[in-house]
């Protein structure tokens, strides 16, 4: 099937199956699929949707209640008259690159409606949080006719800030009782969150107030936010669904009065993204180089003991690609 048909596809009402065969072009390693994939995105790019999108990054330590936050979080959006897209990014093995891809399974009640699409990806090692194709299936959703889209995270981590690069706004999930985990939100990534959440509030009530309470004496420490948007704690329970609809309203207070700094913040990120396209293309030219060179382990270690030091080896390589690289 051609990228145009494809495209097509993906706007008709049947388009669930196409928007999968979509992310999964976009997601493909195979040399063949690069050129199509490419037209794709460029449909995608040049069409506008014909209503607003927002898109929502959720991060949070592991165990904090991700999947069912969003479960429940979703169908309040439902309610609301939004068409959701929900792309859940698992972690990769660094052994054997699998994936467990269950989030679809955890949102068993979200995943039977109609106005929903969840794609669970694999993060293929990329750090950030985020898949490598994260930004181009956030654009095919959204030319599905998705308003309201969705990109939760691994999980928390010192280099879990590409999803704030790639999203509206971002909202952080704490959970009650976290203890040392709370200091490494802090150290991590608490300045980049646009909302905070404490949940499982119903399970643990009086810590949940002083994990808010804790979270709003850290914000008072960090600078004020050039945007003048002031970040709010609340507290809520994605089981019992207490706290949502206020989530959501403020959500939309944000999206209301910040409309156009969330248009130059979109506008950075296709900038981000070139970067991003143009550091994986040069990687993947240097790679089969040193395919097609024979450059493997071992010629790589005779190289080094013949330079001697790793800074002058990796010169002489890369003087060697680049002037292969000429026309």
């Amino acid at each position: 099937m051609s990228p145009e048909q494809l495209f097509r596809d993906l706007q008709s009402p049947h388009h669930r199956r196409a928007l999968g065969r979509a992310i999964t072009l976009v997601e493909s390693t195979r040399e063949e699929d690069r050129a199509a994939a490419t037209r794709l995105l460029a449909l995608a790019e040049n069409h506008r949707p014909p209503q607003a999108t927002f898109r929502l990054g959720i991060s949070g330590t592991p165990g904090v209640g991700k999947s069912t936050f969003i479960e429940a979080f979703g169908l309040e959006l439902l309610r609301r008259g939004h068409r959701l897209a929900v792309l859940a990014i698992d972690p990769s093995s660094s052994l054997s690159g699998g994936s467990i891809l269950g989030d679809k399974t955890r949102m068993e009640e979200l995943t039977r409606q109609d106005k929903v699409y969840i794609r669970p990806s694999p993060s293929a090692g990329e750090l950030g949080g985020v898949a490598a194709t994260s930004r181009a299936a956030v654009l095919l959703c959204e030319a599905a006719g998705y308003d309201y889209i969705i990109v939760e995270t691994v999980g928390v981590g010192q280099a879990e800030w590409q999803v704030h690069g790639m999203t509206d706004a971002f909202l952080l999930l704490a959970q009650p009782a976290a203890g040392d985990e709370l200091q490494g939100i802090k150290r991590g990534i608490l300045e980049l969150a646009d909302h905070l959440v404490v949940n499982k509030a119903d399970a643990l009530p009086r810590e949940a107030r002083l994990t808010a309470a804790e979270l709003r004496r850290s914000l008072h420490l960090a600078p004020p936010r050039p945007d003048g948007w002031t970040v709010e704690v609340v507290s809520a329970s994605a089981f019992t669904g207490d706290g949502l609809p206020e989530i959501a309203d403020r959500l939309d207070t944000y999206k209301n009065q910040l409309r156009r700094e969330i248009a130059r913040r979109r506008e950075e990120q296709r900038l981000d993204w070139l970067r991003e396209q143009l550091r994986r293309e040069l990687l993947r030219k240097l790679h089969v180089y040193l395919e097609t060179e024979g450059l493997d382990n071992d010629e790589l270690r005779a190289r080094l003991d013949q330079h001697i030091t790793l800074p002058v080896t990796a010169d002489v390589i890369l003087t060697e690609f680049l002037k292969h690289s000429k026309p």
